[in-house]
């Protein structure tokens, strides 16, 4: 017993810091209080840096300029049309001059010229990232008598990776989640482990029983950029609004609005360059660029039940008109 309900402690820690990192990642852009951080965990400020770094392994203001300059990064080579100015203060940072010495420190070179050379000349870690773009056909039809937009991307030489997709207005769905942080690309015993504890939860409650019922992981870290070992992934099923979590179980909203959905079928191996035909291959071509809200994957089957055993997947990446 003394075990278990050193577990439970551990969970409810976990549970609260995890409410911490959600709510720094929708206010990024304002000026965050200590005060107002440690409400959020239910925290005081005297005991909360310290409960923070211990199960975060960064800092509380080190985490924070992290994903500032993270966020940053990414928008530099997603989004063109915004100038640094306006990502400088979008990211939260307080000017231009802080935020240039803060990239500069933290990514070995410029904003001006991590947007022009696609950031080939960082290293995450040990591992170089690459910005070079995959070849892809990109093609445009039409449907339902010319009124609905269709692309479908394909991946050359080989074709062997075929993606269709629509740009659909999304209701907002309440979710329950188990967030992991660490590497996961290609680690199908990782994922299954995450959604067999979310399962053993939600079977109890009764949450399993809606037809309706999703099955989706959350990406809140670009894997280009963030080192492997800060990855944030939350494999969530949908839950009614008013439902109740615990422990280790979190809840969180993701929000309404307009994503671009692309349909899969893939081997576990083959998600990284899912998510390239996406970014790198429909996006660049396809009139919108990416929104400020989280993108995820929804499952559609088991790989264990198909013929050539691959996933079937929808990938949901939130966009807006150029």
């Amino acid at each position: 017993m003394q075990d278990s309900r050193k577990k439970q402690l551990r969970a409810e820690y976990t549970a609260r810091i995890n409410r911490v990192t959600d709510y720094i990642e929708l206010n990024i852009s304002k000026d965050l209080s200590l005060k107002e951080i440690a409400d959020v965990a239910h925290f005081s400020p005297f005991h909360f840096h310290r409960i923070f770094t211990a199960i975060v392994g960064e800092t509380l203001n080190g985490f924070i300029k992290r994903l500032r300059l993270e966020k940053a990064a990414a928008m530099l080579l997603q989004n063109p049309t915004n100038s640094i100015t306006e990502i400088t203060f979008e990211c939260g940072f307080s000017s231009s001059s802080a935020f240039a010495r803060a990239f500069q420190e933290y990514f070995q070179m410029s904003a001006s010229k991590w947007r022009t050379s696609g950031s080939s000349g960082y290293s995450k870690g040990s591992k170089p990232v690459s910005n070079i773009r995959q070849d892809f056909d990109v093609y445009l039809y039409y449907t339902d008598s010319m009124k609905k937009q269709t692309w479908r991307v394909e991946m050359k030489p080989n074709k062997e990776m075929i993606a269709n997709i629509e740009v659909k207005d999304m209701p907002e769905m309440h979710v329950a989640y188990i967030r992991h942080i660490g590497p996961y690309a290609g680690d199908e015993q990782l994922f299954g482990s995450l959604f067999n504890r979310l399962c053993n939860w939600a079977g109890p409650r009764g949450l399993l029983r809606f037809p309706e019922t999703k099955f989706i992981s959350i990406y809140h870290d670009n894997p280009d950029i963030t080192d492997e070992t800060k990855l944030r992934t939350d494999v969530c099923i949908t839950v009614p609004a008013d439902t109740r979590v615990d422990g280790e179980i979190g809840k969180a909203v993701i929000p309404a609005g307009q994503y671009a959905v692309a349909h899969f079928e893939i081997k576990s191996d083959q998600f990284g360059d899912a998510w390239n035909a996406v970014y790198g291959g429909w996006l660049p071509e396809s009139g919108y660029q990416p929104d400020d809200r989280p993108c995820f994957e929804l499952c559609l089957g088991d790989p264990k039940e198909h013929p050539e055993g691959k996933h079937i997947v929808d990938i949901y990446a939130p966009v807006k008109p150029m």
